[in-house]
């Protein structure tokens, strides 16, 4: 039964990213209003972390590369921390894209994010058997 759970929770994490990084470049507009203003050039941050999120994603499937793209993940996640504070002092609300109550927007960064982090550093830390 571990072996299962191990199993899914590698393919869970891979599948997570993969489908996160595609969907950069299906939905850009989603995230370029998530962009904080002082940072520069949206199009290009918005393509780099959709191209990070795609490569950390496949690389989980390669045994040889787990570990490494697990805290590749956990490195990204924190990168992004100042763009879930970002939408939080914008009110939790982008004019046409993500609306969610502020409650909401606090619950992401303060317990979604870090358990998105365990699980890559979960993962980064055992072996497929």
């Amino acid at each position: 039964m571990e072996a299962f759970v191990n199993r899914w929770l590698y393919r869970g994490l891979g599948i997570f990213y993969i489908f996160a990084g595609a969907n950069h470049f299906i939905n850009p507009e989603f995230y370029l209003p998530l962009i904080p203003n002082y940072l520069p050039a949206h199009l290009i941050l918005n393509v780099l972390v959709g191209l990070v999120e795609l490569a950390l994603g496949i690389l989980v499937f390669l045994p040889r590369y787990t570990q490494t793209a697990s805290w590749g993940i956990i490195l990204l996640l924190i990168v992004l921390i100042p763009s879930h504070v970002y939408f939080i002092q914008i009110g939790s609300c982008v004019k046409d894209g993500l609306c969610i109550s502020e409650w909401f927007a606090w619950v992401r960064l303060i317990m979604v994010h870090p358990l998105l982090i365990v699980w890559a550093w979960w993962i980064g830390n055992r072996t497929l058997s």
